[in-house]
């Protein structure tokens, strides 16, 4: 193509799809003042749950502002954000699945999906759910863990026992 002819938008945004995964695009835009609490946004980088949130009036330059208090989905820590509510933030694409434990290896979960597909990249988790999660799994219960994946991030936030006769 030589420099003379004009490009269309089209061709600058000519994105090649095919080696993407499933969640493409982290995380989408939305408007501010369209963000609900118990929904997902991020702030300050992290993926968050929205549990509280108020619209200021607007002021005598402008807009109504939105001040958001959520928790990251992970760490569970505290961020604010205020946000004129006609501006977009970032939502983070959230997807939970759930898989059941095979096996506990070196701090790591050994996960099998519904399809049969194995995930073994997940740590188990500190504190209070990892010693559960181990301790029934040592007892030797079918356990299914649910992970939760936003941003580049896997966690397993859940787990319960497994119905019997799967």
């Amino acid at each position: 193509m030589n420099e003379l002819t004009p490009q269309s938008d089209d061709e600058t945004q000519n994105v090649n799809f095919e080696t993407a995964h499933a969640g493409a695009s982290l995380t989408y835009p939305q408007q501010c003042s369209a963000l609900r609490k118990n929904g997902h946004v991020v702030i300050k980088g992290r993926p968050c749950k929205i549990i509280d949130m108020s619209t200021s009036k607007t002021g005598k330059h402008g807009h109504a502002k939105v001040h958001l208090v959520a928790t990251d989905i992970f760490t569970n820590k505290k961020y604010e954000d205020i946000s004129p509510s006609t501006h977009n933030m970032d939502v983070p694409n959230v997807t939970r699945r759930e898989y059941q434990l095979i096996n506990i290896d070196d701090g790591y979960l050994n996960l099998m999906s519904n399809d049969g597909s194995s995930k073994d990249d997940v740590k188990l988790p500190e504190g209070e759910l990892g010693e559960q999660i181990n301790e029934q799994f040592e007892e030797g219960k079918d356990l299914m863990v649910t992970i939760v994946a936003a941003m580049n991030e896997e966690h397993a936030l859940a787990f319960k026992e497994a119905p019997q006769g799967k």
